[in-house]
């Protein structure tokens, strides 16, 4: 840090296997990304190339790149596994990530419906590949899933190879964890966490209130992910108790 401060949490240090801050790139330039890196690369854990923009982004392999430049895993919307696997392309998926030498690989079943048990076929035969994140939780705001069956999918898909199971909430945080105006369902969350180890979920919290709320439960060390890169540094700031939302965290604690 620049200066020093007392009563500040202790950050876990990068390679992190918690305290991931996950950030969606929804169509940066590649100038863009590398003024975005300049700044916030200490802070940036792993950069989703959100729901199939990799697919029209011009100079994709240039753009990975100076994303892994910086030691940072990239990793394909979990939509384009669906939009892979919808065309019975599954195979054509892995070499597709080979070839961008991608070795983090979403599976989610937001937009199509997978058989819970074939779903996590698809994790065992990736995580012989890389890294497996899965996603669990619909993007369909009427389909809301009791807490059991939460945990049921989540234990599920670790025991068959995912990393991290990433609790869904959509890139405007207003499905699966919350309600349509935002707020955590925090009886959900808190039911989640009596089975289910915290460092093995990302929960997906676009909006500050929600990013926020995890830090106050599970400190300043919580997996956090759909992350503007705008909001890293504001993140990062919070985190720590230097923001005005988070400021009274940590004070008297050390």
């Amino acid at each position: 840090m620049n200066f020093n401060l007392t009563q500040i949490p202790e950050r876990n240090q990068k390679p992190r296997a918690s305290g991931i801050t996950m950030v969606m790139d929804k169509g940066l330039s590649i100038e863009e990304a590398k003024n975005f890196l300049s700044i916030a690369h200490p802070h940036v854990d792993i950069l989703k190339l959100g729901f199939g923009t990799a697919f029209v982004t011009p100079n994709l392999r240039e753009k990975i790149e100076v994303y892994q430049s910086f030691d940072i895993p990239v990793y394909f919307g979990g939509t384009l596994f669906e939009a892979f696997l919808i065309r019975n392309q599954f195979n054509d998926y892995i070499e597709m990530c080979k070839n961008y030498k991608i070795a983090y690989m979403e599976v989610s079943d937001g937009s199509i419906t997978i058989p819970h048990a074939e779903k996590c076929g698809y994790i065992e035969k990736l995580a012989k590949h890389g890294t497996v994140l899965s996603e669990v939780g619909s993007k369909d705001e009427t389909n809301i899933f009791p807490p059991y069956k939460w945990i049921e999918l989540m234990r599920a898909e670790l025991d068959a190879g995912s990393a991290y199971v990433i609790a869904e909430a959509r890139e405007a945080g207003n499905v699966g964890l919350y309600r349509g105006t935002g707020e955590v369902r925090q009886g959900l969350v808190q039911e989640i966490l009596t089975q289910i180890p915290a460092e093995k979920i990302i929960w997906e919290a676009p909006q500050k209130s929600q990013q926020l709320y995890f830090l106050e439960l599970l400190g300043a060390n919580v997996n956090l992910g759909n992350i503007a890169p705008t909001e890293v540094i504001p993140l990062e700031a919070m985190r720590v108790g230097l923001r005005g939302d988070s400021f009274h965290l940590f004070l008297n604690k050390n």
